[in-house]
């Protein structure tokens, strides 16, 4: 095989490093863009409140109307920026940091008129949708655009408390203290808001990949393996187990596949051995063969 010159191998890095910051930085900034004109043309408009540092910056927006909210974010995320620099990776963070200032920028000016919606509920499914499709292309690069999720991290290594939980609870007491201080009746549609751009947030991450992984326990595993590979055209994995009761070996068949093709796969399955136990779970997200394929910038 012939060996490319030294030359153009850097030269390929330089261009490697160059369309991996391009794109990191446009999804910070296509990101923001998208979450900015949620929050500030619906979910403001409407005095809902938003979970993390934007909830804490739009609780203390509401009770002091004067400042100015991108320059809030933006101290708020201070020491956190500073945690974050110190335990966790400095590419994450230097990506963090232009993610910070982007918002903070784009939240002072950027405002597009309110549409017309005078129902609670329909203002927090649609800048829940907004900013969860916003917030989910952020987290789609190599960074953030600050907030909790420096805190989380921090926490989960140093503590092994679950990202999840931390972020969860902080919202919880966000939203408690909006209630108090603020509105307690709009506190109370914050959580539909809250729940929304989270289902928003995994679906853009995950690439709308989730599928459903099969395991199946059968006395004609071949069988049913061979029809899996041939008729649905699936991969098949065999994982080797034992009965506790029986002690008898077994194969084991694992596959994955999407929720159109579950029931086909039931019907196959049960047709040839209608004793078989079949587990069905649900997948986060799939990644390789034709399930799809992760992009390393």
């Amino acid at each position: 095989m012939k060996k490319l010159p030294e030359k153009s191998i850097s030269n390929h890095k330089v261009f490697s490093g160059f369309k991996s910051l391009a794109i990191n930085l446009g999804l910070i900034f296509i990101g923001s863009l998208i979450y900015v004109i949620g929050m500030n043309s619906i979910l403001i408009p409407a005095k809902l409140l938003s979970g993390g540092v934007t909830g804490i910056a739009i609780l203390l927006y509401y009770l002091f109307p004067g400042i100015n909210f991108g320059l809030l974010y933006f101290l708020l995320n201070i020491p956190l920026a500073i945690i974050g620099w110190i335990h966790v990776s400095k590419r994450f963070m230097i990506y963090t940091v232009i993610g910070i200032i982007t918002f903070s920028a784009m939240a002072s000016f950027i405002a597009l008129p309110p549409p017309d919606i005078t129902d609670p509920i329909l203002s927090a499914l649609y800048s829940g949708v907004v900013c969860g499709a916003g917030a989910g292309i952020i987290l789609r690069s190599l960074g953030s655009a600050g907030g909790l999720d420096i805190l989380a991290v921090v926490l989960n290594k140093k503590y092994g408390l679950r990202p999840g939980t931390v972020i969860s609870l902080t919202n919880i007491l966000i939203i408690g203290t909006g209630a108090f201080f603020h509105d307690f009746e709009m506190s109370l549609y914050s959580i539909i808001f809250v729940y929304t751009s989270g289902k928003v947030i995994d679906a853009v991450l995950t690439g709308f990949n989730r599928r459903k992984s099969i395991m199946i326990i059968s006395d004609k595993p071949e069988i049913i393996a061979k029809e899996i590979l041939v008729r649905e055209d699936r991969g098949v994995t065999f994982f080797h187990g034992t009965g506790a009761y029986s002690g008898r070996d077994k194969k084991v068949i694992f596959t994955i596949m999407n929720l159109v093709e579950l029931p086909k796969m039931k019907e196959l399955v049960f047709n040839i051995d209608p004793n078989a136990f079949m587990v069905i779970n649900d997948t986060l997200e799939v990644l390789g063969k034709r399930h799809g394929k992760l992009k390393v910038l």
